[in-house]
């Protein structure tokens, strides 16, 4: 399910020379305030853990796990899915795990019947079926590959006119509607890019549609990006991007069980109750298939900024001849099984530290999740070493390899859910990986851990630059804010990546199992992967998702395994033996300030830009420009910008500040002086320190999806994967829900100042002699 992540823009080399002199590295690990959360004597014993945990590191490992997980097909309900789980359990009690595996039983539908056929004088039978590609083993392989499709859409046999509808976005629906295409009784077809996959069938069934088929542009997933497989990593005519439509932006998880955990004893919904389940058949289709169903488009030619790449006049249509879907699937319950391995903590064991990645795919699944897997299952392997050596982390560790993920993270979901309680109570870390290649570490997340993130970030070598990963992510920060086309947003991340300290981290939206945690349950979260350098995104679950394919195109030598393994195991080992939870409230109160900042001058911007359409609207503008042999109408006239209420924010913002730099002079004070805290104190301090990211969630939640229940970080309503930050603020502003803007402004506040009086609980801890 994970997002694809954009691709660098120059050469490592072009950076450090470009921009050397701005960079400022951390050596081992190390920056002036020392190692977050350690006492000196006992940040140089971390080090040599690390040291010892690195040499355990073979990539020859995570190659022949890499090879036997992808070797058959290993999605929900497969033989080969229950057998990975299997064979990872025997792995992780083999190295000194406590582990046992977790059953939920979700709703899973699989295709019975899948067709699409263009009717008429030039018929057309789609083959939805992806050929064997010579040299990819297991390309021919026939026996448990589901065909081609989208979990979770309706069921129908329709049909009607074909019309274009571009990304199926909202605007895109707004050009149509100038055009006067309506597509009321139409089956839609989209392109894959600019939103999530289900929001295209999801607003393709709030507009009217029958029916929506979804394709791969060769402009954004093929020849015009790269050679094609097998020549090159990017996506062949024939590939088909399968994945889930389900509304998960009402909530992720087992579509019957929202809220509770898919346990046998669960009370589960009605199907036709299952609010994130779509009402109208969805498939997807490859460029091969697509381009006949384009080329019987009729109607106005498609703006500039629709036309793909393939070899044809793009039109909106409609087609000038019907074109016909069927979906048909069995809509019942199968079994995802959830590994879960456990070493206890010695001393504070009731504090967790909960490392995860998926390992069910969409057929073969090399990239997408198992290199990501691979590198978890590397990382437990060093870790169950160091614990035979004697070595007992203080914290609990528990390691998970979800099943589900791809229908739509149900097994983190399902297993976060039902031990909802425990993990409010112990988690004080989720970190999460699922992809991984060649290139630069993303690194996005909670950021009280955004200082962890580069410390440990700056101990960690680059396999082909051989500089710190820290020093590439500064430079990608830099590169990204240079030049007139760079958005506002990262001309301030590159303004603070260029002042030599920390290099800021993302925000989180959706797309993996961080979710759960992090959105529901308020448990401070990280996700990190090395890529952008590999052309892996090219065939995007698809069945040429193999370990052929992986070994050519991505992570050849899987040394960025290995280094996805040290960031990941060093975050891990860092939070589960350090003397204070390694969290720095500045870093949140620093970003939450340019979140803001960034409200503010949405507001004026709408504002601006409202006034700027009312004036072309009343002079007439959009008619006078329109050519009268094709007219376009002009766009609806928007609702006026009224006077938007940021004052509690704003002020909640700036009290977080004073108390984060309270909580800072506290923290440096107790570090100069060796963390002198005594045994009752510092475990007071870190049970507050774990509860803190719950403070930033209000458990009536979000509007319309109480779910999602944090008030910083979420997934927007009609950007999927993507993050909203303030969402409650900035998502009603930008649907322009004027007074709904004004209460979030006032809800989000609230949720600050308890976060801030929590904080100050803690800066009280601090001082409070030993």
């Amino acid at each position: 399910m994970t997002r694809l992540k954009t691709r660098p823009l120059l050469a490592a080399a072009c950076l450090i020379a470009t921009f050397g002199s701005g960079m400022a590295t951390a050596k081992e690990g190390h920056d002036d305030g020392g190692m977050l959360g350690f006492t000196p004597g006992g940040a140089n014993d971390q080090l040599r853990l690390e040291q010892r945990f690195d040499a355990q590191l073979d990539p020859a490992d995570q190659r022949a796990w890499l090879k036997q997980l992808s070797s058959e097909p290993n999605q929900v309900g497969s033989p080969h899915d229950k057998a990975n789980a299997e064979f990872m359990l025997a792995r992780f009690r083999e190295w000194g795990w406590d582990a046992h595996i977790e059953t939920f039983g979700v709703l899973y539908p699989t295709p019975k019947k899948v067709a699409l056929e263009l009717l008429g004088p030039h018929p057309y039978t789609a083959t939805l079926s992806e050929p064997a590609v010579a040299g990819d083993a297991t390309s021919g392989i026939k026996d448990n590959v589901l065909p081609p499709y989208n979990v979770y859409g309706g069921d129908g046999d329709v049909t009607a006119a074909l019309v274009y509808v571009n990304y199926g976005m909202p605007d895109d629906y707004k050009e149509l509607a100038r055009r006067g295409i309506d597509v009321r009784g139409k089956i839609v077809i989209a392109r894959y890019g600019d939103g999530w996959r289900g929001l295209k069938p999801k607003l393709a069934q709030e507009h009217g549609a029958i029916g929506c088929l979804i394709y791969s542009d060769p402009r954004d997933d093929g020849y015009a990006q790269g050679d094609t497989y097998p020549e090159g990593g990017w996506r062949p005519a024939d590939a088909v991007q399968r994945g889930s439509v389900a509304d998960m932006q009402q909530y992720p998880g087992d579509p019957l069980t929202p809220g509770i955990g898919s346990t046998p004893d669960a009370k589960r919904l009605a199907l036709k109750d299952a609010k994130s389940i779509l009402k109208i058949p969805v498939l997807p289709i490859s460029y091969a298939d697509a381009t006949p169903l384009l080329q019987s488009l009729t109607g106005p030619v498609a703006p500039s900024g629709w036309r793909g790449s393939l070899p044809l006049t793009y039109h909106v249509g409609p087609s000038s001849a019907p074109v016909h879907l069927t979906v048909q699937s069995d809509w019942g319950q199968k079994p995802i099984y959830d590994v879960i391995a456990t070493l206890k903590g010695s001393t504070e064991p009731d504090q967790w530290i909960v490392r995860g990645n998926h390992h069910d795919g969409w057929v073969f699944g090399a990239w997408d999740p198992l290199s990501g897997n691979v590198a978890l299952m590397a990382e437990a392997k060093a870790i169950g070493a160091l614990y035979k050596e004697g070595w007992r982390p203080k914290r609990t560790l528990v390691y998970a390899s979800w099943d589900g993920e791809e229908p739509g993270l149900l097994g983190s979901t399902e297993w976060a859910e039902t031990h909802a309680t425990e993990l409010q109570q112990k988690a004080v870390l989720y970190l999460n990986s699922d992809t991984n290649g060649r290139g630069l570490l993303n690194a996005e997340g909670s950021h009280s851990l955004q200082h962890l993130v580069n410390q440990v970030a700056g101990g960690v070598i680059d396999p082909e630059t051989k500089v710190s990963v820290r020093e590439r992510m500064r430079a990608r920060a830099l590169v990204d804010g240079f030049g007139k086309e760079a958005k506002p947003e990262t001309n301030e991340i590159a303004k603070v990546a260029a002042q030599g300290g920390d290099v800021p981290i993302g925000a989180l939206g959706s797309g993996s199992d961080y979710s759960a945690f992090l959105e529901h349950l308020g448990i401070a979260s990280l996700d990190v992967s090395f890529g952008g350098e590999d052309d892996n995104a090219g065939i995007y679950h698809s069945r040429y998702d193999s370990f052929d394919h992986y070994v050519r195109f991505g992570d050849t030598t899987f040394e960025y395994g290995v280094a996805l393994s040290k960031v990941a195991g060093h975050i891990v080992l860092r939070t589960a033996d350090a003397n204070v939870v390694p969290l720095r409230f500045s870093d949140f109160s620093d970003t939450l300030d340019r979140y803001v900042g960034e409200v503010h001058k949405l507001v004026d911007d709408t504002r601006k830009a409202t006034q700027q359409q009312h004036q072309l609207l009343d002079q007439h503008a959009f008619a006078l420009v329109s050519d009268p042999t094709r007219p376009i109408a002009p766009p609806a006239r928007d609702s006026d910008v009224p006077d938007i209420h940021l004052a509690p924010l704003d002020q909640a913002a700036k009290q977080l500040k004073q108390s984060a730099q309270a909580y800072d002079a506290a923290y440096n004070e107790r570090a100069a002086a060796g963390l002198n805290l005594s045994e009752a104190q510092q475990r007071q301090l870190n049970a507050l320190m774990g509860q803190m990211e719950q403070a930033l969630s209000d458990p009536a939640g979000l509007p319309e999806r109480p779910w999602f229940k944090h008030m910083i970080y979420a997934p927007g309503m009609l950007t999927g994967y993507g993050v909203k930050t303030v969402p409650g603020v900035r998502e009603a502003l930008e649907a322009r829900r004027w007074n709904e803007a004004n209460q979030y402004a006032t809800v989000t506040a609230k949720v600050l100042d308890r976060y801030r009086v929590q904080l100050d609980q803690l800066t009280a801890l601090l001082k409070k002699p030993s």
